[in-house]
């Protein structure tokens, strides 16, 4: 399918060479798919265990954290390593827990390791957790759970479920006015 051969690359453009880079399209059209991709898709940033931050971050490309993070994280895809620390909540579409984290999680594809420390909700479309993770928080499977803000997401926990229910109340105590 390729070749070496540089028959057709010197010299003016024939018609002849502009059949011949017609036929040649979907080859070449592949090639140009390989070098998008290439440039869509960087390595991810990794974050070293001997690194402490301070303050959120924010990337739609893939991070892997090996230190301590004290704040939000938004990434496409997250990985905590298993000598990570982060408080505060993270989101991504596949995170997958290794370390320790403290706080809410949000993620369509959510995986704690048998070496996961958890202590917060998670919001999810798909979850696996391994034998051996620690969690301590609820878990709740939402279509989209990326499109809930903090204030929307927690209108729906079974928590504030209650809160509502003394509302309808409310309206029985006309019927003991007739006492």
């Amino acid at each position: 399918m390729f070749s070496k051969s540089k028959i057709n690359e010197p010299g003016p453009k024939t018609e002849a060479d502009k059949s011949h880079a017609t036929q040649g399209a979907p080859g070449r059209s592949s090639m140009e798919f390989g070098t998008t991709a290439t440039k869509a898709k960087p390595s991810a940033s990794v974050l070293s265990s001997d690194l402490t931050i301070t303050g959120n971050l924010r990337t739609t490309g893939d991070i892997q954290v090996e230190g301590t993070v004290e704040g939000d994280i938004r990434a496409h895809l997250l990985t905590v390593g298993e000598t990570a620390t982060i408080r505060g909540e993270i989101v991504a579409d596949d995170i997958v827990v290794n370390g320790r984290v403290i706080g809410r999680v949000r993620g369509l594809k959510v995986r704690l390791t048998s070496t996961a420390r958890v202590e917060g909700d998670i919001i999810h479309k798909t979850i696996a957790i391994e034998s051996g993770a620690h969690f301590e928080g609820s878990v709740q499977r939402q279509d989209d759970p990326l499109a809930t803000g903090r204030a929307s997401a927690a209108a729906p926990t079974q928590n504030q479920s209650p809160a509502p229910a003394p509302a309808p109340a409310a309206p029985k105590a006309p019927p003991a006015d007739n006492r």
